[in-house]
């Protein structure tokens, strides 16, 4: 009976053993696992990319938005700034000294014997500068305060008395000036109006006596 060798037995068995090697095995499951976490990777940095530029794009938009907003606040600071101009104007013009007002006032209070010969009107004005608008972090706008103006009137009056007594009438003058209705309602309530200097008794180119005398009345301070 014949026997039969098979020569290549060895080289299969080794090669079996070789297929089998658990090192080999562990290779190509690291291999796959480096291919699925690259994959993995490129998809998480996709995302990633495209989730920047949609950040991109929503940033972009509330920029766009910002700047409309401050915008709208540049234009409500003008809007601010001009309406309290105009009600500074508007208060400037109601409450403005009329010297129209003023004159006819004293022709109204005469007393026989005096004589006006000089009205001295003096008006003089101190500012205080004013506080422009802020916007605060809270996007608040904070309204400035105007500049304010503040008005000091003084009106003197030199007359002449040559009545029959000179300077007799000089009181009734200033007490008909104090008691007369414009006066009473603008000047200041106490030691509104003030005699300020009286002359002795002199005689005129006519040989009348008369006296010089000199009345001061005040305005109350007006603030604008």
């Amino acid at each position: 009976m014949p026997i039969r060798v098979n020569l290549l037995a060895e080289a299969k068995s080794a090669e079996e053993m070789r297929r089998r090697d658990p090192v080999k095995l562990a290779i190509y499951i690291g291999v796959l696992l480096v291919v699925i976490s690259l994959v993995v990777s490129s998809s998480l940095q996709l995302e990633a990319f495209i989730a920047k530029s949609d950040l991109a794009k929503v940033q972009a938009a509330i920029a766009s938005q910002t700047s409309e907003y401050q915008q709208v606040l540049n234009s409500q600071n003008k809007i601010a700034d001009a309406r309290k101009k105009l009600d500074a104007l508007q208060k400037l013009t109601d409450t403005r000294f009329l010297q129209g007002n003023l004159l006819n006032a004293l022709q109204q209070a005469t007393t026989p014997g005096v004589q006006l010969t000089r009205i001295r009107l003096d008006q003089s004005y101190f500012s205080v500068p004013g506080t422009a608008s802020v916007t605060n972090s809270g996007n608040l706008v904070i309204l400035g305060r105007p500049t304010m103006t503040t008005e000091k009137i003084m009106m003197s009056l030199d007359a002449r008395d040559s009545s029959a007594n000179p300077g007799d009438q000089v009181n009734k003058f200033k007490d008909i000036i104090a008691n007369q209705s414009y006066f009473k309602s603008f000047l200041n309530k106490t030691n509104g109006i003030q005699l300020v200097s009286l002359s002795p008794p002199q005689n005129g180119s006519d040989g009348k006596p008369y006296v010089l005398f000199s009345l001061e009345c005040a305005f109350p301070e007006l603030t604008r």
